[in-house]
């Protein structure tokens, strides 16, 4: 008798046939006195311009506005518009609100009044938010945001060019160079094609997805292709260059998401979900997904171009680049004295420090910031020479100063 071999798995990963776009799409527009009327219409604009050749209607993709201010509000809420050109015509009529930028409660008001099933959201529908700002706000965005993201609402950022970068990288969906945008307001209508594009690849159904991706872990995500009564599903993870060491999960048929943590940096893993059901057959959905590369600090601090009131700090990069988000620059005197902070993108790993005293030592610290939200830091010593004495001729007394003959 032949001996019984376990059924080979995929050679590549794959999914279920790609069909129509449909979920709900809201666009969550700062609307306060923050933002000028002139650029205010210009961000109307981009997003009629954004949303004219989507396929909105029953059955695809529906469309939200709700307005930033001192309090959130609906310019038009899921299933109004029934068409592109309709939601393009209630853009163009949006006014602006005014008022302080609260943006951390329009997006609790977005998770309880329009993305929650008990306020009429579609169960199982891919759903995404497009957070269009100035980049500032008056109360914290990273909390309501995180909620909404454990909801599987993909998070893309349009940030005219004044936001906080390590903020707004942990405000948007991983990874953040696919999901947050920093554009000139006048250079809008270059991503929106792209922006497009993103979109609708998150819209696509029955779709296995993987979010928040760091060094040790992911996030999984699907359409309920089940019911707590229908069956259960078994989920497998296993490394792609070692398919025999196999990890499972049983999870109930109601179950759309579940988080593998513990997994190795810069690995690749194979994902395989396994709907188990005796009413009806549905088919597995598979998935490659690759963690990020270790999260290590920088190294090597380097303290040159010193000056009575400036120096230069360098240092090597930290370990897995695309894991960093950036780094922030903290220096204070040894002796005493405020501290103070410089950010810097995770594409440079150098900053000059401006304003020193002359003649004294700082304490010089370069944390690197990960999307995971942990931080690595190094610290090293600097000191400013003093500064240049006064050339200036010291006053001499009457009848001095000549030569004697």
């Amino acid at each position: 008798m032949a001996p019984d071999f376990p059924e080979p798995r995929p050679a590549l990963p794959q999914g279920p046939p790609a069909s129509a776009p449909q979920g709900d799409l809201l666009f969550l527009l700062d609307s306060s006195a923050s933002v000028s009327h002139y650029e205010f219409s210009r961000v109307r604009e981009f997003l009629g311009q954004l949303v004219a050749p989507l396929p909105l209607g029953p059955g695809a993709l529906r469309a939200s506005l709700v307005h930033v201010g001192s309090r959130p509000y609906t310019e038009f809420p899921f299933g109004q518009h029934s068409s592109g050109a309709a939601v393009q015509d209630a853009i163009r009529a949006a006014a602006q609100r005014m008022g302080d930028t609260n943006t951390g409660l329009a997006l609790a008001y977005a998770k309880e009044q329009l993305f929650a099933e008990v306020a009429g959201a579609r169960p199982g529908v891919p759903k995404v938010l497009v957070w269009v700002t100035d980049g500032g706000s008056s109360d914290p965005v990273g909390p309501p945001m995180q909620e909404l993201k454990d909801l599987g609402v993909t998070v893309f950022i349009v940030s005219t060019g004044r936001g906080n970068l390590l903020e707004l990288s942990a405000a948007a969906s991983a990874p953040a160079e696919d999901h947050l945008h920093f554009v000139d307001v006048d250079d809008l209508h270059i991503i929106a094609q792209e922006l497009r594009g993103s979109i609708l690849d998150a819209m696509q159904p029955q779709q296995l997805r993987a979010s928040e991706v760091t060094s040790s872990s992911f996030r999984l995500a699907w359409p309920p292709l089940l019911t707590a009564d229908s069956g259960y599903y078994v989920l497998e993870l296993a490394p792609s260059a070692e398919p025999g060491n196999v990890r499972r999960q049983q999870l109930p048929g109601n179950a759309t998401g579940w988080a593998w943590v513990s997994l190795d940096p810069d690995t690749d893993y194979d994902v395989e979900l396994v709907p188990e059901s005796n009413v009806h057959l549905v088919r597995p959905q598979y998935l490659r997904v690759h963690t990020l590369p270790e999260e290590a600090g920088p190294e090597r601090i380097v303290i040159s171009h010193a000056r009575p009131r400036s120096l230069r700090v360098s240092w090597a990069p930290a370990l897995g680049p695309a894991a960093v988000l950036g780094y922030h620059v903290q220096f204070g005197p040894l002796l005493g004295g405020a501290a103070q902070r410089v950010e810097v993108p995770a594409g440079r790993n150098s900053t000059t420090l401006q304003g020193l005293a002359p003649g004294t030592a700082y304490l010089v610290t370069v944390t690197a910031a990960f999307r995971s939200g942990r931080e690595r830091a190094l610290s090293a010593k600097a000191c400013t020479p003093d500064g240049e004495r006064s050339r200036a001729p010291r006053p001499q007394p009457p009848g001095a100063g000549g030569r004697e003959p």
